[in-house]
């Protein structure tokens, strides 16, 4: 169970080191927006802020969704276990991502696989 956990703790600690600049960068990318909201005087258009943390991206937006698009192109039928192995990550990533992409209309499933819409 110690392995376990050890592992996992790696996994995570390399993912947060991996995402940090990501997050970095839109704070400031923010910034720069809000500065740049005030330089533009009654013609900027008002930014209004929700309370609390931001959500994020968009559902299916990505660079796995994109790649997860790419793949169901190129190979129309394949499955969501031949997608994670050949982006080499979990399949459990890709069941939250598919139907995201399904529901804005560019993949449909049938026939047991993931098709161009």
């Amino acid at each position: 169970m110690a392995d376990f956990l050890d592992e996992k703790r790696k996994e995570i600690d390399a993912r947060m080191r991996e995402l940090r600049p990501a997050v970095e960068e839109y704070q400031r990318l923010e910034k720069a927006a809000a500065a740049l909201a005030d330089v533009g005087g009654a013609s900027a258009p008002a930014t209004r802020r929700r309370a609390g943390p931001s959500r994020g991206r968009p559902r299916g937006s990505g660079t796995r969704a994109k790649q997860a698009l790419e793949l169901v192109r190129a190979r129309p039928g394949i499955t969501i276990a031949q997608m994670a192995e050949a982006m080499d990550i979990k399949a459990n990533y890709l069941y939250r991502v598919m139907p995201a992409l399904e529901a804005d209309g560019q993949v449909q499933r049938r026939d047991g696989g993931w098709h161009p819409a």
